[in-house]
Parts: C-alpha cells; structure tokens; sequence
C-alpha cells in the first residue's frame, strides 16, 4: 500500500503561484505515472497535470503554460507549480498514482484546498 500526501494548499490572490507537493511512501515513480487532479463540488473530478515514468509530462489547456509538474525521485515527491492563478482555479487538489499492469493499481492523496481569491 502506497500512501500519497499532499501539502502546500492554502489562499493566494488572483496573479499568484502556489506550489503543492505530494510525498509518496515509497519508490513508485519508475513505474506509475503520477497525476495531479482537482475537483470542485457538483462537478467531475479534472485531471490537471500528469508525468510518466519516462518524463514525459501532460496538461490539459485549461492549465497549460501556467501550471508544471516535476518530480525529486530523491525525496520520493511531486510537484504542481501553479502561476498566474486565477479563481477557477479553486478546488480540492490531488495526487494521484496511477500504473496499468494487467490490473489497474491506483492510489490518492487526502486532498488538499487551493483558493485563488482577492
């Protein structure tokens, strides 16, 4: 069982940047492709940003420019850079791991609240 932990949440201002984290419990990002969701209540939660073992990072383009996931596979952590935040930006952020192996294996964070709002 993997546990994934976020941190970094919290209110900033239209404009600002916030950086989340997501420490995970173990060594998994060689072999699960780790993603940042977020979810506003009434609606389906959003895939923000993804990485894959490889490196190869995906955003949709409601976030694209503004937003970078990275990883210390050092500290066994994920980032989401968030700048030029904006109030639709709102949400319950989580991280997520995610690795199809013949069975689908996922895991999630706790969920953490990011505010964007003067």
């Amino acid at each position: 069982q993997v546990q994934l932990v976020e941190s970094g949440g919290g209110l900033v201002q239209p404009g600002g940047s916030l950086r989340l984290s997501c420490a995970a419990s173990a060594s998994i990002f060689s072999i699960y492709i780790m993603n940042w969701y977020r979810q506003v209540p009434g609606k389906p939660r959003e895939l923000v940003a993804s990485i894959t073992p490889s490196g190869t990072t995906n955003y949709p383009d409601s976030v694209k420019g503004r937003f970078t996931i990275s990883r210390d596979n050092a500290k066994n952590t994920v980032y989401l850079q968030m700048n030029s935040l904006k109030p639709e930006d709102t949400a319950t952020y989580y991280c997520n791991a995610f690795r199809r192996f013949g069975v689908i294996t996922d895991y999630w964070g706790q969920g953490i609240q990011v505010t964007v709002s003067s």
